[in-house]
């Protein structure tokens, strides 16, 4: 409940986005979803989570909190969340810090000052691969970063989805709109995976298989979901990071969360008992969910 109520119930009102469409690297587009502040305010990067988007609870409450701060916020989608099916034969995924990369370093190189980047579920896993493989050169990108509700073991969140109660819920709002733009993508690309394959997955191991793999290079899912994974790196992590995640969110069990063993002296681990995916609301149902907003601005902030 504590992840459902809030993405149903608890949705902020609809900022007025300003939208760009940036041409990437390989001549595909991306769409860039912008509230911007006054002049010299800090910017705030957000990655969204699986089929997320400038629509999602979430990056509403973000929004929310941003504009009240006067920060500027831009909220790249990755391809396909947008709105529009993507050119390319590609499409994204937990791993794809070399799209956060070069997203980082555009919007670094417009914005002359502050630049923080947050991440929510699988964007978070995202940009803490990116920070990962950048090191200590991250810190020319970012001044620092957090990551709300990352699944850092996918295998691990993969089987926590993949049963029961989760599998009925969860796994069947991915894959009801996953599948349909897989399969139109490989339609548009032949032979770039299954579409048989793809139609017949039933659970996220199943389509990892069928597309997110053999599409992004990966052996199978098992592959993917092992280098692809933030969890087992977080000691690489060189700039000042927010890992956030909630002891009872259903996407990743606590088992599987980092323990400060497990990370550098750059990273702080936060894991209330509470909170579910991505939800934190607080107060009488439905509840407000300007709780995580409020604490990733303080972090950046420097406040906590």
């Amino acid at each position: 409940m504590q992840t459902i109520w809030p993405a149903v119930c608890a949705r902020p009102a609809a900022p007025r986005w300003q939208r760009q469409r940036w041409t990437a690297p390989d001549g595909d587009f991306i769409d860039v979803d912008r509230i911007d502040g006054g002049v010299g305010a800090p910017l705030l990067v957000l990655f969204h989570g699986l089929e997320g988007s400038s629509r999602s609870h979430y990056a509403r409450a973000v929004a929310q909190a941003c504009a009240a701060a006067g920060w500027t916020l831009a909220l790249p989608h990755f391809r396909g969340c947008s709105g529009e099916l993507n050119r390319a034969p590609r499409a994204y995924h937990s791993g794809d810090w070399a799209e956060v990369d070069w997203i980082l370093r555009r919007l670094r190189a417009a914005h002359p000052g502050a630049l923080y980047a947050a991440g929510v579920s699988l964007g978070g896993n995202a940009l803490l691969r990116w920070a990962q493989e950048c090191g200590g050169a991250a810190s020319g990108v970012v001044d620092a970063l957090a990551a709300v509700s990352a699944p850092l073991d996918l295998a691990a969140g993969a089987a926590a989805i993949g049963h029961g109660f989760n599998r009925l819920v969860y796994t069947r709002m991915f894959l009801r709109t996953l599948k349909p733009k897989a399969i139109a993508l490989a339609r548009l690309h032949p032979g770039l995976a299954d579409v048989a394959a793809i139609a017949a997955a039933r659970d996220l191991h199943a389509f990892d298989d069928a597309f997110t793999a053999p599409v992004h290079g990966f052996a199978d899912a098992r592959d993917y979901w092992c280098r692809a994974s933030a969890g087992p790196r977080l000691r690489d992590i060189r700039v000042p990071a927010l890992v956030l995640n909630a002891r009872n969110d259903p996407f990743l069990p606590q088992r599987a969360l980092p323990a400060a063993r497990d990370v550098g002296p750059a990273v702080r681990l936060e894991q209330p008992r509470h909170g579910g995916h991505v939800g934190f609301a607080r107060g009488a149902p439905p509840g407000r969910i300007d709780w995580m907003p409020q604490r990733l601005l303080a972090f950046f902030a420097g406040r906590g």
